[in-house]
């Protein structure tokens, strides 16, 4: 009987590690793809816009026409990719066609 038993635990505790690192990767995923709200506090605080043609210019003078998240050097992206990391925003995706206030040219 005690071999038995062990095999059980042993297989029930095996299950409960997959399900938890399965829920884990899931759970990392989905932060991982969650897109800064131009309404966030802190987006608001650095003028971010999802579409850098919308910012207001008069409100924003450091802006300048082809300034985008793409080519900030707070980006952190592939080329090419439609959406990326940012220094400035923890784990929330900023698109890359997007700009803050805080833009800085890439070296």
């Amino acid at each position: 009987m005690q071999s038995s038993f062990n095999a059980s635990n042993r297989r029930v505790f095996m299950m409960q590690v997959a399900t938890a690192a399965g829920a884990t990767v899931i759970a990392t995923q989905a932060s991982a793809q969650a897109m800064l709200d131009e309404k966030d506090p802190q987006a608001v605080g650095l003028a971010y816009k999802a579409d850098a043609t919308k910012v207001d210019k008069v409100k924003n003078p450091k802006y300048a026409a082809g300034n985008n998240c793409a080519n900030c050097a707070l980006f952190q992206a592939k080329a090419g990719a439609v959406a990326g990391g940012c220094a400035l925003f923890g784990a929330k995706q900023v698109a890359a066609k997007g700009w803050c206030s805080a833009w800085a040219k890439k070296g």
